[in-house]
């Protein structure tokens, strides 16, 4: 901010060097994408990843159906698991064998976790499958796609504010590296006559 405040004061000023003006240039260029280009770049993110989320959420919930599934017995060595799927990540679901009717009419049957602490036979639980009766994963909900649409409009607009801060420090980096090797090359220069009377130094 002070090279930025010293643009204006350094217009004039003999002692200015011509990488001051440009390190102040570039630190109010990289000011200025960062408050304005990163929250585009975000929102442009984020609105592309909602429409393709959204998108997604309506393709899932045509292609997949939520079925009653009868249990049949209790999978044989089931404990109990936790379901991935869950919000929490936490909910116990325990194996069985069950029954269901597909979508297309087909009547289908195999493994599978249900809600169940106890299952017993007889017992309903839903499941989702496809057109034919397959197990599927839950379709995906319009507040979670909305949440990773966000998500990622945020870390786009960081990713972005992050770049310009390396482009300006790596910028900032090679006009101090240009600024002492010119000063190395005065005193080169000066360094044979330097403290000699009438030298001049």
């Amino acid at each position: 901010m002070r090279a930025i405040g010293g643009i204006w004061r350094w217009r004039h000023n003999p002692l200015c060097r011509t990488t001051d003006l440009v390190e102040a240039w570039v630190a109010l260029s990289a000011l200025v994408m960062i408050l304005v280009v990163a929250p585009v770049v975000g929102s442009v993110v984020g609105s592309v990843a909602q429409d393709v989320l959204q998108r997604s959420v309506r393709e899932q919930r045509q292609s997949r159906h939520e079925v009653v599934a009868t249990v049949v017995r209790k999978a044989q060595g089931s404990p109990l698991e936790v379901d991935p799927e869950t919000v929490t990540g936490r909910e116990t679901r325990t194996r069985v064998v069950a029954r269901w009717t597909a979508p297309d009419g087909t009547a289908q049957r195999g493994t599978l976790l249900a809600g169940l602490k106890s299952p017993h036979g007889g017992d309903h639980f839903a499941i989702w499958t496809d057109g034919h009766g397959a197990l599927v994963p839950r379709p995906l909900d319009s507040v979670t796609a909305t949440t990773h649409a966000v998500l990622a409009g945020f870390g786009a607009a960081l990713l972005t504010a992050g770049a310009c801060e390396v482009g300006r420090r790596l910028i900032v980096w090679r006009l101090v590296r240009r600024r002492y090797a010119r000063w190395d090359q005065a005193w080169d220069r000066a360094g044979p006559d330097w403290g000699r009377t009438g030298a001049g130094s």
